[in-house]
């Protein structure tokens, strides 16, 4: 597939996805859903990348729904244009490995739902966050948001449909880190990198993991997490990976 709305490049294990509609602040028409729902398929299933870095680049992340394209839909007509936001969604959600979100500037209502569906969210101090469905007269995604700043926030976030700062998304543990102006891509990219230098099927296994353990009593969790490990420990990858970072320790000490 051709893609017009996405920029991609794929270096050291690391996807980077780049939102690219800047004349509409990367407002997500159908036709950019479409493209975000195919590329994230599609990397899912490459064994060259390990670590996707999705991000609107240091200006943008997305300025949400195409308004105008919403204002063409009628109640009655409307399931195939709600069924192709949520293809989207599961794509990134669902995506094999990591997907990291670097949020360079506004992303609000559904530029907001995106980054909600990445694994890690990092943000530049320019950035701002906001659901803005509840205003609009529509209902907002609220699973996976209170699993990740908890039911009290994420109703809040919801149902008030204000913009807070960068900030204020780390105070209540949206996003991870917060970077300088201009330094996000950059900061993100050495993130992404040194993660990806870990075994893909290692990465995608946790990630797995941190998905269905949600839904378990904690005997079963313990249980999975003891046999997802035996899987691992004493692997020819875990002994070489060992050996490297002795090796590194023993001519640290050395200097």
């Amino acid at each position: 597939m051709d893609y017009q709305y996405l920029q991609l490049a794929v270096a050291d294990r690391v996807a980077t996805v780049t939102l690219h509609r800047p004349d509409k602040g990367n407002a997500l028409a159908p036709y950019v859903l479409e493209e975000v729902t195919a590329l994230f398929t599609e990397l899912s299933q490459r064994t060259d990348v390990h670590v996707v870095v999705f991000t609107g680049g240091e200006r943008y992340f997305s300025a949400g729904f195409d308004l105008n394209e919403i204002r063409k839909l009628e109640k009655v007509s409307n399931e195939s244009y709600t069924a192709l936001f949520h293809r989207a969604y599961r794509a990134i959600l669902f995506c094999d490995v990591p997907v990291i979100c670097a949020v360079g500037g506004a992303a609000i209502a559904g530029g907001f739902d995106l980054t909600m569906m990445c694994d890690i969210r990092y943000a530049s101090m320019r950035a701002k966050f906001g659901q803005r469905e509840v205003p609009l007269g529509m209902t907002p995604i609220m699973d996976p948001l209170w699993r990740i700043i908890g039911l009290g926030r994420a109703k809040e976030v919801a149902l008030s449909g204000r913009l807070y700062g960068a900030d204020e998304a780390l105070a209540m543990g949206y996003v991870s880190k917060v970077f300088p102006e201009g330094e996000l891509l950059a900061s993100v990219a050495a993130i992404a990198r040194d993660m990806a230098s870990s075994d893909r099927t290692v990465l995608v296994e946790s990630k797995r993991l941190s998905n269905q353990i949600l839904h378990q009593d904690l005997d079963t969790g313990m249980r999975m997490q003891e046999w997802l490990f035996r899987s691992y420990i004493g692997s020819e990858d875990n002994h070489q990976r060992i050996d490297a970072l002795q090796a590194q320790l023993a001519a640290a000490r050395r200097k």
